[in-house]
């Protein structure tokens, strides 16, 4: 799987780990984590710059861990948020099916973001079926900002 590079944005620490929380908790909508799943996964942990080892525990426990908040991730900015919903989608359909729950889960993402439904449903339009391509994670245009302590709730 080739995965296609974009310009940096940069995120900080606090969101870093709600995009990748917020994409865990979306591949465990279905009860079920596939291969496909796994590996983007490790990618985008890798590309967030979490440990090897902490995002293979991560992934292999999200399905019984009942201490993690279910809430969808709210980000500091529509276009944050609009590239955390592109790579939910990519990472949904990997499997080649989104799941009524991860689609329902990545709408309520978008509506406690403030982006439009209409906005939603061109996107999954436009990653649903593809086949045979190169993915394209937003993730990998984004660049962990550890200059400053976001200390924000």
């Amino acid at each position: 799987m080739k995965i296609k590079k974009e310009r940096m944005n940069h995120i900080t620490v606090k969101e870093r780990s709600n995009y990748f929380r917020g994409l865990l908790l979306l591949i465990s909508k279905d009860n079920k984590i596939s291969e496909p799943e796994i590996i983007l996964m490790k990618h985008i942990g890798k590309v967030l710059d979490f440990e090897t080892d902490f995002c293979d525990k991560a992934i292999s426990e999200i399905l019984n861990n009942k201490y993690v908040l279910t809430e969808p991730p709210k980000f500091s900015t529509k276009e944050l948020a609009k590239k955390f919903i592109k790579d939910g989608l990519t990472l949904a359909d990997s499997d080649n099916e989104i799941h009524v729950f991860e689609e329902t889960w990545l709408k309520n993402t978008a509506k406690k973001n403030g982006i439009d439904v209409e906005w939603f449903i061109r996107e999954k339009e436009n990653i649903t079926g593809i086949k045979d391509y190169d993915t394209h994670l937003e993730v990998e245009g984004l660049k962990v900002d550890y200059s400053t302590l976001d200390t924000s709730t």
